[in-house]
């Protein structure tokens, strides 16, 4: 299955930078947790503020099942706190949502 999302960062250059940079070494702990929620492939985008994920994702996984997971694992509860000096909600979510899911309104066949 395919799941799109979307976050917005904080618009300050030098934390978007700073967010990049997280990025290009993302703690072993973080990966692992990804690939055992049942996440077979991830990639983040950019524009100006605008962050777009894209999963792709086996039988196995659920939302609810990743955000249980997250919640009992002390590594990703402490890069999920790093992260939010960088991230903002977009407006419309629910208290302390981050990534957004969007909906598909257009597929190319």
């Amino acid at each position: 299955m395919r799941y799109c999302l979307a976050l917005d960062l904080r618009s300050d250059p030098a934390l978007i930078a700073e967010y990049e940079n997280w990025h290009r070494e993302v703690w072993p702990e973080i990966k692992a947790s990804i690939l055992d929620s049942g996440i077979t492939q991830m990639e983040i985008y950019r524009l100006e503020n605008r962050l777009f994920m894209i999963m792709e994702t086996n039988a196995t996984f659920s939302f609810e099942k990743k955000t249980a997971a997250d919640a009992a694992n002390p590594a990703v509860e402490k890069w999920e706190h790093l992260m939010w000096k960088y991230q903002l909600a977009i407006p419309g979510g629910r208290p302390g949502e981050k990534w957004r899911l969007m909906n598909k309104i257009f597929e190319l066949k």
